[in-house]
């Protein structure tokens, strides 16, 4: 009995000057203009999560920092337990119709 595998076909990420191009064109706005903006939305989020605040927008999703707890781990090389420091990183829960789409 053979399995018939689905292909999933890969394309590039859309890069940071494709999204400004898509911007611009969808706003009517220069690409500079759109390049500002975005810059802007990007280092208002950040700044926003590195104060610990959400940044929910809605109909897209949630920006937040996580915080990993401390744990210990193991050196795969040496089995030697070794202490993992507590780490915080950024974390984005889309909205349930960005995951609908």
């Amino acid at each position: 009995m053979t399995r018939k595998r689905h292909v999933i076909q890969r394309r590039t990420p859309m890069n940071k000057g494709e999204l400004t191009k898509a911007v611009a064109q969808s706003t009517g706005l220069s690409q500079s203009d759109a390049g500002k903006a975005i810059d802007a939305l990007f280092d208002t989020i950040a700044a926003a999560v590195k104060k610990r605040e959400q940044v929910a927008i809605a109909g897209f999703g949630t920006f937040a920092a996580k915080t990993r707890n401390a744990r210990e781990g193991r050196n795969p090389a040496t089995k030697e337990t070794i202490k993992i420091p507590e780490k915080t990183s950024m974390a984005f829960k889309p909205a349930s119709a960005l995951k609908d789409i």
